[in-house]
């Protein structure tokens, strides 16, 4: 065989033998997520912080988690069907969709919406709600997002704590509705959880948006989830491996405390 037909069958098997690697990891990138454009040091800190918060198999074990998202809005979402309810807090509105199918029911000023073009209208700007607020609540565990590219920044002190940190950058390639989005992501050297995040509105911002910490951590079910955002919080949280099929189907807003949380 020719050298350079030799090398070219070495970059093919050695691809292979990436790709299979990969799989075979306890936490196993998404389809999609950009491995050959990340750098291996950040994926190996997103290894890390996954562990930190419960670890895959537990983050694909949680079925079913509700939160308030900063008093604007309560969600319940279950995981394994893409099911999720929206109930705007500040005014009369519920919205029963599923993510995946982008199909659901609508409830607004007091009655059930039946105009087609109405409830595609509102179906749309619920899953724009869940894709926004579910971010603010599990991105640890979305590192390896189809879609996303992870470049790691180095060692960094610049948290309002002080302790060092690994800095990862996180990018992405159409997904999301905001896709020129760009986060910068703090992780604690020793307890390998996220501390502090970065947005920036445009990939070549030099200025973010707004920085701001995750922090108060506590255990739900088999996961690690943080509320504190700085001046708001996210409150509510709750993990569930079971409810009411009502809580799905039915526009009645309910007290979701009463049920059994997930041990």
């Amino acid at each position: 065989m020719k050298g350079r037909q030799l090398l070219f069958f070495f970059l093919i098997l050695s691809a292979s033998v990436g790709v299979a690697q990969s799989k075979k990891s306890p936490n196993p990138p998404a389809d999609g997520f950009d491995m050959a454009g990340s750098d291996p040091k950040a994926i190996q800190v997103a290894d890390q912080v996954m562990a930190a918060m419960g670890g895959r198999k537990a983050w694909d074990n949680t079925h079913l988690i509700a939160w308030n998202f900063f008093g604007f809005r309560k969600l319940v979402w279950d995981k394994w069907t893409g099911t999720v309810r929206v109930d705007n807090l500040r005014d009369d509105q519920t919205i029963l969709l599923n993510i995946n199918t982008d199909q659901g029911r609508v409830f607004r000023n007091g009655k059930e919406l039946t105009e087609p073009d109405s409830v595609a209208k509102y179906v749309k700007a619920g899953k724009a709600a869940w894709i926004n607020d579910s971010y603010w609540l599990v991105m640890p565990f979305k590192l390896k997002d189809s879609g996303v590219t992870l470049k790691y920044l180095g060692d960094t002190t610049a948290t309002k704590e002080g302790k060092a940190a690994d800095l990862l950058q996180m990018t992405f390639k159409g997904v999301g509705v905001t896709p020129d989005n760009k986060y910068h992501v703090w992780v604690d050297k020793q307890s390998h959880l996220v501390t502090q995040w970065a947005h920036y509105t445009k990939y070549a911002d030099e200025k973010p948006r707004f920085t701001l910490p995750w922090a108060d951590y506590k255990k739900y079910g088999s996961i690690l989830l943080s509320g504190e955002r700085g001046e708001r919080d996210l409150t509510e949280i709750m993990v569930f491996s079971g409810l009411p099929g009502e809580v799905f189907s039915d526009f009645t807003r309910t007290d979701l405390s009463r049920y059994p949380q997930a041990k």
